[in-house]
């Protein structure tokens, strides 16, 4: 039975005033002399701790959305153009600004997004409409998650920074010791409420290279025989934000949350589509609850491995500092790509934000519950 507190989110009182928080940088200011998105730039807040808050009453957007969506696949209007990049997952628009969507062209959206996994937008101006109007588009479709560790934006500790320039290695350690630089995760699985909606929007990016790819966790749970369906469909797996944690501290990077387990259903249900999509991913889950190691390893390393070979139910997006990338955290996996060298100026800096809305509580097949 899971306790009436759950570890997720502060509120805007807990946040508090930025200025008057020790902020450290992450970044050589000298090489950023001439960079229009300085104040985009990662920091650590080492200050600001936040507790466990009361677990909060989440309903998706996706639900008030007429499913035919004509205020956002079927306007009248020859400069906006809609691509289904694979037939499984993911679709590109562009002619359509998302600073400009109305309330039922983003709950539209929302139900896209569900169904298609990962929705590309072409062509925008987000990046340009400043903090507190992007803190608003991703307040529409939840509550704004604070990463326990990761950097953030100056005055935003809402926007996870994603960053990897010659004057900041820090997130190549993690590949150093791999053959590849990928590795499939849902954002932040380990929360109670764990991610929904995600956008990233990439300020900089490499001339080539620094892709993203994404798997459709709806069509991979589909791809599995019946028998392991149904034993998946009664079973819970352990993601845990405690390694995480410990890398941080490792690091002596600044924990801001303490760090938390929670035992979710392997296969949920998506509040507004009904699809079942596997839940696991090589991140975050360490161990299916109520089976013995060596079974539950090799179930594990089963769908780890076809959640990251299939390449038939994935799609890969090439960035450029015009695009925004929206994905369902509940559908999906994704994985950056670093197949550029950084430590050369002419292959280019990377540098973003993500915005990461939580959700519900997942819920599996008969109603199969999340418990900590």
């Amino acid at each position: 039975m899971a306790p009436s507190v759950a570890e997720t989110i502060p509120s805007a009182a807990q946040l508090g005033d930025i200025a008057r928080q020790k902020l450290s940088r992450a970044f050589d200011a000298a090489q950023h002399a001439t960079y229009a998105y300085t104040k985009y730039l990662p920091v650590y807040d080492e200050e600001t701790k936040f507790p466990p808050t009361e677990p909060f009453d989440f309903v998706d957007r996706g639900l008030a959305a007429d499913k035919a969506k004509p205020h956002l696949l079927g306007l009248d209007d020859p400069g906006v153009k809609i691509t289904k990049l694979t037939p499984r997952i993911g679709t590109e628009i562009s002619g359509l600004q998302l600073s400009e969507l109305s309330s039922v062209q983003k709950d539209e959206l929302a139900l896209l997004i569900a169904e298609r996994g990962v929705v590309v937008f072409r062509g925008q101006d987000f990046k340009d409409i400043g903090i507190e109007r992007q803190k608003e588009f991703g307040r529409y479709f939840g509550r704004l998650h604070v990463h326990p560790v990761g950097a953030h934006v100056e005055g935003a500790l809402e926007f996870h920074n994603i960053y990897l320039g010659p004057d900041n290695l820090y997130r190549l350690q993690f590949q150093s010791d791999s053959l590849s630089t990928t590795g499939y995760h849902s954002d932040v699985s380990y929360e109670h409420q764990p991610p929904g909606v995600t956008m990233l929007t990439l300020l900089a990016v490499p001339e080539t290279g620094g892709d993203t790819a994404w798997v459709s966790q709806v069509a991979a749970y589909e791809r599995l025989s019946e028998p392991i369906k149904k034993l998946l469909e009664g079973l819970r797996a352990e993601h845990s934000g405690f390694p995480q944690a410990e890398h941080a501290r490792r690091d002596r990077k600044f924990v801001r949350r303490e760090p938390v387990k929670s035992e979710h259903p392997i296969v949920r249900v998506h509040p507004a589509t009904g699809e079942k999509a596997l839940f696991v991913n090589p991140g975050f889950t360490k161990r299916i609850v109520g089976l013995k190691r060596e079974e539950s390893d090799a179930l594990l390393q089963l769908l780890f491995r076809h959640i990251s070979q299939s390449q038939d139910v994935q799609v890969r997006v090439k960035w450029d500092d015009r695009t925004v990338a929206l994905w369902d955290n509940r559908v999906t996996a994704h994985t950056a790509i670093s197949d550029y060298d950084v430590r050369q100026e002419a292959e280019g800096l990377r540098h973003g934000f993500r915005i990461t809305t939580l959700g519900e509580s997942p819920v599996g097949v008969n109603d199969l519950r999340t418990v900590w």
